[in-house]
């Protein structure tokens, strides 16, 4: 099957892109940075990621979820651009700031992760008993994900209790990824990296030859990476919007994570990575928009989603002395959001075939 090669000239203006356009991008962001900070701050720091997830809340409440969006935000650019184009920085405070931006962009995270899983395990156990309906995630269904009329009675039985289980576990991490986000923001090694972020705001450490050296060429490493862990990707297999041969071992009893998840987990980074190149050689603008990067992007979106929901369903499973309907419940659970998985793998392929068809 044809692979896509994107147009080298596509992200960039005629000519080569200096340091001074990643200077002005890191500028940018760290200065979007503070700005959230501060409005985080300013807003009280405290809300929840449950009622952002459902569109509620405070208008208080929603303007501290929001800065703490925009915070991990830039701190997820600032990062990803340290990688791409770190032959162009000073390579100690690099490598000293991109581990410290990971670490706040992932407890900042957590929260809203744990309040989307909920909402979405939910609102799929609704859709599966008949006792609800969910928001179409835009995905085929794929054949098989629906129970039969008699297997959805003996779900309904089991489906509150299941629901119950769910809503303690995953609120409860909730919470608890609340209380450890406050207090890495009120932590010393936080208040470093946001002094790290002030200094960034105003002077970029460039390595000595970045005033004359060109980033097109780190930008399209980045991009042959991406090309390079796509290639790997099986699409072919993923081609068939029931796609059994995966479920077998999606389906299975093993505890462990999915291997067959990794090298899509991964793509998904590098896309990131990809998009996030392609702003600092547009000077901070990603335009025009590259559709198909933003279809694949959310297929990757759900397809981690669909995936880390699935693991809570089995987690959930595997609670002592359940009772049985419950246990069925959660299989059935754990099932359908393996077959989302399959879902969003149809619809990146697609996406991502389709421009590759075209442009050969």
């Amino acid at each position: 099957m044809a692979q896509q090669q994107l147009d080298p000239t596509d992200p960039v203006k005629a000519g080569p892109v200096n340091g001074d356009a990643l200077a002005g991008y890191l500028r940018a962001q760290a200065t979007e940075f503070l700005r959230s900070l501060r409005q985080h701050r300013e807003t009280g720091g405290s809300g929840s990621a449950a009622r952002a997830s459902s569109g509620g809340g405070e208008n208080g409440t929603d303007q501290t979820v929001d800065a703490a969006r925009a915070l991990r935000r830039s701190a997820r650019r600032i990062s990803g651009s340290l990688h791409t184009f770190r032959s162009l920085l000073d390579p100690d405070w690099s490598e000293r700031m991109r581990p410290e931006l990971a670490w706040l962009s992932g407890t900042l995270a957590r929260e809203h992760a744990y309040a989307a899983r909920l909402e979405r395990l939910l609102g799929a156990l609704n859709r599966l008993s008949g006792s609800g309906s969910e928001p179409g995630s835009g995905f085929p269904v794929q054949a098989g994900a629906e129970p039969s009329a008699a297997p959805k009675g003996q779900l309904t039985v089991g489906a509150a209790k299941a629901g119950a289980l769910l809503d303690r576990q995953l609120t409860l991490a909730r919470t608890r990824a609340h209380s450890a986000a406050l207090q890495a923001l009120g932590s010393s090694r936080f208040h470093a990296v946001a002094d790290s972020v002030a200094v960034l705001a105003s002077e970029v450490p460039l390595a000595p030859t970045a005033s004359t050296a060109d980033l097109r060429p780190s930008a399209t490493a980045a991009q042959g990476r991406l090309l390079d862990a796509v290639g790997s990707l099986p699409l072919l297999t993923a081609g068939h919007p029931y796609n059994a041969e995966a479920l077998v071992h999606g389906l299975s009893a093993d505890t462990s994570p999915q291997p067959q998840d990794v090298p899509w987990h991964q793509v998904r980074l590098l896309l990131r990575l990809h998009r996030y190149a392609r702003e600092v050689l547009r000077g901070g603008e990603e335009y025009p928009a590259d559709v198909r990067l933003l279809a694949a992007g959310q297929a990757l979106n759900q397809h981690r989603d669909a995936a880390e929901a699935a693991s809570a369903a089995a987690s959930a499973a595997r609670t002592p002395r359940i009772a049985p309907a419950t246990a069925y419940a959660l299989g059935v659970l754990h099932a359908d959001q393996r077959h989302e998985v399959e879902a969003a793998r149809f619809t990146f392929q697609q996406s991502w075939q389709k421009e590759a068809v075209r442009t050969h």
